[in-house]
């Protein structure tokens, strides 16, 4: 009766994990060997990881991330330009804690949403936050949030997370209506990280950008402390799909 007492009191705490784990040690005659205090820990590490399991898949949740990726999936054997030293180099999310950006370049199809996708949620598994958009929609959306008044709420959202992934980038060139939103998401920025991803070499970014005083603006922030990945070759899409790097 005590131990269902304290069961339910757990329960009441909303520490489930550990209202678990103590009916498990009394069924479990395995348990008695060990010492109270020995016990305890194991109830408070089952508690510690629910917690942890159910942080990360809100957050991968809230991440909205457009592909599964994960950087031990990444394919070096493809010829594409990538550089393993300089991917591997970004895998413990140092960038992120150093507030630096990551720009990926190449043409449709050779991997650059994938390789984005992995390493924010390689750095979501260490704690930080991340949202994935596509340049083309977040413009549309900033227009219509601006006037049905959500404008702050957006902008809020896109600056308080870690990293933020900008897909396709300059898919078409801006109107400097669109490149004026775009310089307040990224002036937000200051002090987060950026992925952008691009089919348009950096080189070729600023005319795109309408004005040429905000694309100067744009440019600045983007490329402040940044690491570029340049990839090149044929679309992967055009060959057969494969498990580990499907995009």
């Amino acid at each position: 009766m005590l131990t269902h007492t304290t069961i339910e009191g757990l329960k009441s705490l909303r520490l489930p994990a550990m209202a678990a784990g103590l009916a498990q040690q009394r069924e479990h005659p395995d348990f008695a060997g060990l010492s109270f205090e020995e016990r305890l820990g194991l109830l408070v590490d089952a508690e510690m990881l629910q917690r942890q399991n159910r942080r990360l898949e809100r957050v991968l949740k809230a991440a909205k991330l457009r592909s599964t990726a994960v950087v031990e999936d990444v394919d070096f054997t493809k010829t594409r330009g990538l550089d393993k030293a300089a991917f591997l180099s970004l895998v413990n999310s140092s960038w992120v804690e150093n507030h630096h950006g990551v720009m990926i370049v190449g043409p449709t199809g050779v991997g650059k949403t994938f390789i984005a996708c992995a390493l924010a949620n390689h750095a979501i598994r260490r704690g930080h936050s991340a949202l994935y958009v596509r340049v083309p929609r977040l413009l549309d959306d900033l227009s219509v949030a601006r006037a049905d008044g959500r404008l702050a709420r957006v902008m809020s959202t896109l600056a308080r997370t870690d990293i933020v992934i900008l897909d396709d980038l300059l898919l078409r060139p801006l109107s400097d209506d669109q490149a004026a939103d775009l310089l307040e998401v990224v002036e937000d920025r200051r002090g987060r990280s950026i992925i952008a991803t691009s089919q348009l070499p950096i080189n070729h970014w600023h005319e795109g950008l309408g004005d040429a005083t905000v694309a100067d603006a744009i440019m600045d922030r983007l490329l402040q402390r940044t690491h570029r990945i340049e990839l090149s070759g044929a679309s992967r899409r055009r060959e057969k799909t494969t498990a580990s790097e499907p995009e």
